[in-house]
């Protein structure tokens, strides 16, 4: 069983490893492609199963309320966040569908659909970007190393040079808080942040 301190070494690496011209370009774009969405009234749909479902409700949250500055709110959906949707759609149709069928519902030409998924082969994540794809929107993925299939069907990739999910999931966070940051910075108001 590997200590503690082991464990954090190694978290400390795979941050350290995805720290590349590569992931900073791509950072970059995924902030313009969500700033030019948001600032034109157009969605900033998310998804992803499991902790990505949880991440991507996460990210809703911070920009939906505020991340740090005083600002309007953002249209921004965590696709993972109405059970009622998801359980409904899933006994009726099927699971693989339950985020394209919301992609359908709340997208839109020049909006945004942010996939997590570790794997990058989560089917009902790839038939997410497959629907977002059709609707003239900007596919943004955030994976792990390689992307999987998920990786063709994404206009920006940011992948974590890991293949395991633990530490993938580690280095999700502290790239959607730094994407948040950015995305609030670009569209906040003036007025001071209020505590």
């Amino acid at each position: 069983m590997p200590t503690l301190g082991g464990y954090l070494h190694e978290s400390a690496a795979t941050l350290e490893n995805s720290v590349t011209d590569l992931l900073e370009a791509a950072m970059r774009g995924a902030i313009e492609a969500a700033v030019a969405a948001l600032a034109a009234g157009r969605p900033l749909l998310v998804c992803g199963n499991g902790g990505s479902a949880s991440d991507a409700m996460h990210i809703a949250g911070e920009l939906v309320g505020r991340y740090k500055r005083a600002r309007r709110g953002l249209n921004v959906i965590a696709l993972s966040a109405n059970p009622a949707v998801l359980t409904a759609w899933a006994n009726d149709y099927d699971y693989e569908s339950i985020f394209a069928r919301q992609v359908e519902a709340h997208g839109a030409a020049g909006g945004v659909l942010l996939a997590l998924s570790t794997s990058g082969n989560s089917r009902n994540v790839l038939a997410a970007l497959e629907t977002a794809r059709t609707l003239g929107m900007t596919t943004i993925g955030m994976t792990g190393d390689g992307g999987g299939r998920m990786a063709a069907l994404c206009d920006v990739l940011l992948p974590v040079a890991s293949r395991d999910t633990p530490h993938i999931q580690e280095v999700h966070m502290c790239l959607y808080h730094y994407f948040c940051d950015q995305v609030e910075e670009r569209l906040a108001v003036e007025d001071p942040v209020k505590s």
